[in-house]
């Protein structure tokens, strides 16, 4: 950090609280890492305006001071604080992510946020510059270690299940990303998944729902390579059989074992391994703006899958 950023970090951008008596107003400089009394703040704190260290903690969706201290290191540092040019944020980061936790919990149109977040618009172009550049997965990774380690377990996992969900799509999904899901009779997009052994996620897709699930795990398991190095096993429904495969096997170097339901099976049996990617799946279902697809854009319901994902494991790791 240069020197003319530490300057203004430790004395000119110094936020000042108001602390209102009866006869004066008291100024107090916060610096750096230090909590902000009556409610902690990101690590940007001074150079927030002082009427936004005010909010008060309202909604159910909104993070704890626990849940935010392992949310707010994984955030990268914007691009003006190491002299690189770019506006300064005036608006706390901690409650930028609880109005995204607000929106994927609650299902609300971005319009409809309350006055009490920052502007819908600003909320919003965090959300998609975030998704744009990857923080949302990375984030999503740094939490998925952690709870491993709590677990006992190494970071990066080995093994993995996939699974696929086909949900409706609002009017505002252009027909050519939906589809008609036959098999489920339902018309919008369908994301897969993959998860650990834990249900914990380790990657999305989202296609239109007339994709077969062997055609879209192609490129979500060519993801799973990407970003999983170590995951050389995978479980999977009968869905995924036939020449998926062979190409597993021979593109990505991932063994493909299908679990296959019993013909002499009456009514429901949970079945070894599929059940932890279904609990997953009925996990993302519980945020509202999830149980249907409201997005223009395929990417930004892959981030409302992920940042619900993230509320989820940052309540694991803090309960």
């Amino acid at each position: 950090m240069s020197t003319l950023v530490m300057k203004e970090l430790l004395v000119d951008r110094a936020v000042l609280k108001r602390r209102s008596t009866r006869s004066s107003v008291v100024i107090v400089p916060y610096l750096p890492g230090e909590v902000v009394p009556g409610g902690a703040c990101c690590r940007l704190a001074p150079f927030h305006q002082a009427a936004d260290q005010g909010r008060a903690r309202r909604y159910p969706s909104d993070t704890t001071d626990a849940q935010w201290a392992m949310i707010d290191p994984l955030l990268p540092n914007p691009a003006w604080l190491a002299g690189k040019g770019g506006r300064r944020e005036t608006h706390c980061r901690r409650r930028i992510v609880d109005a995204i936790f607000y929106v994927v919990d609650n299902g609300i149109k971005w319009r409809a946020l309350p006055s009490d977040f920052p502007p819908w618009s600003t909320v919003y172009n965090y959300f998609a510059a975030w998704e744009a550049v990857g923080v949302t997965q990375d984030v999503l990774d740094g939490l998925r270690d952690r709870v491993r380690l709590a677990e006992g377990r190494t970071a990066k996992p080995t093994a993995a299940i996939i699974d696929s969900q086909s949900v409706k799509a609002a009017e505002t999904v252009a027909r050519s990303s939906r589809g008609y899901d036959a098999g489920k009779k339902i018309n919008g997009r369908k994301r897969h998944i993959a998860v650990d052994t834990l249900g914990l996620l380790l990657c999305v897709l989202v296609t239109a729902a007339s994709v077969q699930d062997r055609d879209g795990a192609r490129p979500l398991l060519s993801l799973l390579a990407a970003s999983c190095h170590r995951v050389r096993l995978i479980w999977a429904d009968g869905g995924y059989s036939g020449k998926l495969l062979d190409w597993a096997r021979n593109t990505v170097k991932i063994a493909v074992t299908i679990v296959k339901r019993s013909d002499d099976t009456i009514g429901f049996q949970v079945l070894p391994r599929r059940w932890v990617v279904e609990r997953t799946l009925a996990w993302i279902t519980g945020h509202r703006r999830c149980v249907r697809d409201y997005e223009r854009l395929p990417k930004h319901h892959e981030a409302m899958v992920r940042w619900s994902m993230i509320r989820i494991t940052t309540r694991r790791l803090t309960t």
